[in-house]
């Protein structure tokens, strides 16, 4: 058997109440000045302000950045680290989604250092070229359900440039306290909570259909998807279900948890769609999920059997499967095809080309090509192939 390394997630700390812990984990971590990134809208919630002015009565001076894109941009990092450096802050609290929660992790790790934020991409050992004893300490509170950022040692940031999505890695990204608390996710709205949550299920989803050995990701991913199954239509119908929330902001953690073993041609085509249009990824992923299981399908049915099993789907295999993400998909109200987001045909060539070449391609259970991209795309743009 081949040689594997695993690496597992941080210190966490789950339920109702969470959030009000946070000036103990400040004060545990020597965190005094901490940097607090967000996004425009949290900035301006109670709930925001009510841990900031906690937190200074404890003795911490929390400075908010709040200048995050929902799909974060090299922009945003830089000005981030502006934004760090101008007071000497001495650690990152990261609240939000995930474009904010991989902001903040993107600044911690390049705030101190001497190379610029792409001299960290994922390729090859890049993260090597990082000081260790530069990376600024995180927490993290994650506002939503989907990405798992919070427990994660990469980001994904926008090359404004050239509009395409790149991956930064290095193992000490990873947040160093994690509080999931459901009050922060309850008034998402309804199509947040949907998009977000498809999210969650196809990290678990790719995570347990790609090929390489890692039982404990498997045995995390399923479990996973069990619990977005029995709780993100109960988050979605009533947001204020203070056990759905949690449950799912959990199953959130563990695909993320889960997709150290790899994703697939979801999030390769989402990754290239995200840059080039700036749409949501999560929504990105609920709407191209159906067609890349029907492009998987020859080297993925047995999997699909233990998942059906565990979800408890009427028959075993990939059909049973298969017709719960549509069902699932239409009781959310996630549209069937990409065209009824905006997205056109006129990029389908390059879309294949980026799409091949992304990071998480290399990990599908089949490898396609450039022209098989392009028509995967194509089919999710206009709903052709995956029908209930």
């Amino acid at each position: 058997m081949t040689l594997t390394h695993w690496n597992y997630p941080t210190s966490i700390s789950v339920g109702e109440g969470a959030l009000a812990t946070l000036a103990d984990h400040c004060q545990r971590l020597h965190i005094q000045t901490p940097l607090l990134v967000t996004d425009p809208l949290l900035a301006d919630l109670d709930i925001v302000k009510s841990a900031v002015a906690c937190c200074a009565e404890r003795g911490i001076d929390i400075t908010i950045f709040s200048d995050v894109q929902g799909n974060p941009t090299d922009e945003n990092v830089s000005n981030g680290i502006d934004a760090y450096n101008a007071k000497n802050h001495d650690g990152i609290i990261a609240y939000g989604g995930g474009s904010s929660l991989d902001a903040a992790k993107t600044i911690a790790l390049c705030a101190k250092q001497t190379l610029p934020l792409w001299s960290f991409e994922d390729i090859g050992d890049n993260w090597t070229k990082a000081d260790d004893s530069r990376i600024a300490p995180v927490i993290a509170i994650p506002t939503t359900a989907g990405t798992g950022s919070e427990v994660g040692r990469a980001s994904v940031i926008t090359d404004s440039y050239n509009h395409t999505k790149k991956i930064i890695f290095h193992p000490k990204m990873m947040p160093v306290q994690v509080l999931l608390d459901p009050l922060t996710t309850v008034d998402l709205p309804s199509h947040i909570t949907a998009a977000t949550g498809m999210d969650a299920l196809s990290h678990s989803l790719e995570a347990f259909c790609a090929p390489s050995y890692h039982p404990m990701a498997d045995g995390i991913a399923l479990e996973s998807m069990h619990l977005i199954k029995r709780y993100l239509y109960k988050a979605y119908i009533d947001g204020h279900d203070i056990d759905a929330r949690t449950q799912l902001l959990v199953a959130s953690c563990m695909g993320a948890t889960a997709f150290q073993k790899g994703l697939g041609a979801m999030h390769a085509l989402a990754h290239t769609l995200g840059g080039l249009y700036d749409k949501h990824h999560g929504l990105l992923n609920a709407i191209l999920m159906p067609y890349v299981l029907q492009a998987n399908r020859t080297q993925i049915e047995d999997k699909m059997i233990t998942l059906a099993q565990r979800l408890s789907l009427p028959s075993p295999g990939f059909d049973a499967v298969y017709d719960w993400v549509i069902g699932l998909r239409e009781a959310l109200g996630i549209p069937h095809a990409l065209a009824e987001i905006g997205i056109g045909q006129e990029d389908a060539v390059k879309i294949g080309e980026l799409a091949v070449n992304d990071a998480a391609a290399g990990c599908n259970p089949i490898h396609f090509n450039a022209a098989q991209y392009t028509q995967l795309f194509l089919h999710a743009q206009t709903g052709d192939k995956a029908t209930s």
